[in-house]
C-alpha cells in the first residue's frame, strides 16, 4: 500500500545534504514495509538487519567504530556486497543497539557514500538519552498510522482521494461526493489507520477480523511496556494508558490523574505519560489561557488532553460496535464526540501540526485546537454533527481579534462570514484553504 512518506524518502535519497536517516513511529505503523519497498524500488540491493531478532549484530558495533570495518562485517554476514550509493542499508529495531545509533555519527562524518536508514518502535524512548543519540548527525522522519486521505487510497478510492486533496477553496462540492466521503469516514472511524487492519479489510471486508487485528496490536503495546520498563513503571504506564478511553468519553476531555486511580497525583505519573508520548502511542494537547506566540510559552504543563495514535485502536478499547456504522451518523457523536476529537488530533499531527494546543477560559468557553501556521494563530472548533453553534469560537475571535475562525462539522464546505466550515473529512486541508 502506498504511503505519502515515500516522496519524502525520495527527497532524502537525492538530497545533497543527506545524512543517515532515523525513521520513528509506533509499532505496527508500517516502518519496515515502507523501507523495504523503498529499497526494492529505488536501489540495486537492500541490506536489512533486525537488531531485535538477531541480537548478535550488536557485536559488530562494540569495538572502535570504523564505518568501513562495520560494512565489511555486515557484508560477510549477509554474504553479499554492500555498495556505496547502490545499497540501502536498513537497521531495524535499532533501539535494541545503542552502539548502532552512535555509529551513525561516524557514518555521517567519514562514510557519507552509504545510504543508511535506522528504524525502531521505541526510538523516542532511546533518543531521550543523549549519550546514545548522534545529535546533528542524522535526518529525522516520523511515520504515523494512515491518514484519512491515505486510507482512501489504501482501499482503492484513489479518485476520491484526488478529489479531496485537490480542493483549493471552501466552495461546496457535489452532494454525491460529500455523502460518499462521509460514508468512507464512518468506516475509517472503525477501521482506523493501522496498515494491517486496512489490508485485512480490503481483502475480506470482515470487520470482525479487523477488530481482532486491533486487539492484537493493543496487546503488543502492553507487552512492549512490560518488556522495556521496570515492573513498577510498567504498572503505572499501563494504568495511565487504560484510563484514556474513559477520559476521552467524558464531556470534559481534560486528562485527570484522579481517573487513573483515586489517589493518583501528577508527580507520580508525569514520567509514565511522557513514556507513552515518546513511544508514539499518544498525542498531547496542551491547554493555553492566552493565544499569543509562541504558544509554548503560554501553555499550562499540568492541564492537557491525551489522544490515541489511532482512532481504530480507540474504538477497540471502547468496544465500539459495528452497528454504529450503519446507525445514521451516531458514530460521530458516540461517547460525547470522543472519536471525532481524536480523529481531528490525528489528522492535524500527520499533516505536520505536531504541537497541539487548545484554549479555555474558565468554564465559559473552550476551543478544541489552536495551531500555528506561517507564524499565524488559527483556531479550530470540532463538532461531531451538523451543529453550527459557535459560542466558544466567537468568544475566542472577539478576544483575540481573529480575522478568520474555523470549524469542522458534518456540513459541506462553506464560508459563512468570518467562519470557515471544513467538512470533517477535510481537516487535512485546514488552514491552507480559506
Amino acid at each position: 500500500m502506498k504511503r505519502d512518506i515515500y516522496q519524502k524518502l525520495l527527497e532524502w535519497k537525492n538530497s545533497r545534504h543527506r545524512k543517515p536517516l532515523i525513521l520513528q513511529g509506533a509499532r505496527q505503523v508500517g516502518k519496515t514495509y515502507i523501507l523495504r519497498e523503498f529499497g526494492r524500488n529505488e536501489y540495486s540491493t537492500t541490506a536489512y538487519f533486525n537488531f531485535e531478532k538477531d541480537t548478535g549484530l550488536r557485536d559488530f558495533f562494540k569495538e572502535k567504530i570504523s564505518p568501513e570495518k562495520i560494512i565489511e562485517k555486515l557484508s560477510i554476514y549477509q554474504e553479499r556486497d554492500i555498495l556505496p550509493e547502490k545499497t540501502l542499508i536498513i537497521f531495524d529495531e535499532v533501539q535494541n543497539s545503542p552502539e548502532t545509533l552512535t555509529s551513525l555519527k561516524y557514518f555521517q562524518e567519514d562514510a557519507k557514500q552509504y545510504h543508511i536508514v535506522a528504524a525502531g518502535s521505541l526510538l523516542g524512548i532511546k533518543m531521550g538519552r543523549p549519550t546514545t543519540f548522534p545529535v546533528g548527525k542524522v535526518n529525522l522522519m516520523n511515520l504515523y498510522p494512515f491518514s484519512f486521505a491515505e486510507y482512501l487510497q489504501g482501499i482503492g478510492k484513489t479518485k476520491l482521494r484526488d478529489l479531496l486533496t485537490n480542493i483549493k477553496s471552501l466552495i461546496p462540492i457535489e452532494d454525491i461526493f460529500h455523502s460518499e466521503l462521509i460514508e468512507n469516514l464512518k468506516m475509517y472511524y472503525f477501521i482506523g489507520g493501522m496498515p494491517e487492519a486496512i489490508l485485512r479489510y480490503t481483502q475480506t471486508k470482515n470487520l470482525d477480523e479487523v477488530r481482532n487485528i486491533q486487539t492484537e496490536i493493543l496487546a503488543t503495546y502492553i507487552m512492549d511496556i512490560s518488556k522495556h520498563t521496570t515492573k513498577t513503571e510498567s504498572m503505572k504506564i499501563t494504568r495511565a494508558w487504560n484510563s484514556m478511553p474513559g477520559q476521552l468519553a467524558k464531556i470534559n476531555k481534560k486528562f485527570k490523574f484522579s481517573e487513573i486511580s483515586k489517589n493518583a497525583r501528577s508527580r507520580d505519573y508525569t514520567e509514565s505519560i511522557q513514556w507513552l508520548i515518546d513511544a508514539g502511542l499518544v498525542y498531547k494537547c496542551h491547554n493555553i489561557k492566552t493565544a499569543k506566540l509562541p504558544l509554548s510559552g503560554y501553555c499550562e504543563e499540568t492541564t492537557f488532553k491525551l489522544y490515541f495514535l489511532d482512532i481504530g485502536l480507540l474504538g477497540a478499547m471502547l468496544g465500539l460496535s459495528q452497528k454504529t456504522i450503519v446507525d445514521g451518523n451516531r458514530l460521530f457523536s458516540e461517547y460525547n464526540g470522543a472519536f471525532t476529537e481524536n480523529y481531528a488530533a490525528q489528522e492535524l499531527v500527520v499533516n505536520n501540526h505536531k504541537e497541539l494546543y487548545y484554549w479555555s477560559s474558565g468554564n465559559m468557553a473552550e476551543v478544541d485546537f489552536i495551531i500555528v501556521n506561517n507564524e499565524q494563530i488559527f483556531p479550530l472548533e470540532v463538532k461531531a454533527g451538523l451543529n453550527t453553534k459557535n459560542k466558544s469560537l466567537k468568544v475566542f475571535g472577539e478576544k483575540y481579534k481573529m480575522p478568520l475562525l474555523s470549524r469542522a462539522t458534518m456540513r459541506n464546505f462553506v464560508h459563512d462570514g468570518k467562519i470557515c466550515n471544513y467538512p470533517l473529512y477535510a481537516i487535512s486541508l485546514f488552514p491552507s484553504i480559506q
